[in-house]
C-alpha cells in the first residue's frame, strides 16, 4: 500500500509547484541568453548559411535546454517534497512486513 504523499497537502503542493515554476522561469531566461550568444557566435564566425540553419540551431538548443530543465526540475520536486519516500517497494528484502 502506498503511503500518503506530502504533495497530497494543498499547501505543500502549492509551495512545491511555485518553486518549480520559479526554476522554469529562471531556466527560460538562461536558455534565451544561451541561444542569443550561440546565434551571435554563429553569425559572426560561421560561414554564410541559410536562415533555416539559424532557426534549426535556435530551436534545437532551446528545446533541449528547456526539456532538460523541466525533467530535472520534476526530479528535484519529487525528491525535495518527500514524494519519493511515499512509495512501497514490494521487492525490498530488508523491510519487514
Amino acid at each position: 500500500m502506498a503511503l500518503k504523499s506530502p504533495l497530497d497537502d494543498p499547501e505543500k503542493a502549492a509551495f512545491a509547484w511555485a518553486r518549480y515554476r520559479r526554476l522554469m522561469r529562471f531556466m527560460m531566461a538562461v536558455t534565451l541568453g544561451v541561444v542569443a550568444i550561440a546565434m551571435a557566435l554563429l553569425y559572426t564566425r560561421g560561414p554564410s548559411v541559410s536562415v533555416h540553419f539559424y532557426i534549426a540551431v535556435a530551436l534545437g538548443i532551446g528545446l533541449m535546454m528547456l526539456l532538460t530543465a523541466a525533467l530535472m526540475g520534476l526530479v528535484f520536486l519529487s525528491n525535495g517534497t518527500g514524494h519519493d519516500e511515499a512509495i512501497s517497494d514490494p521487492f525490498d528484502k530488508d523491510k519487514k512486513p
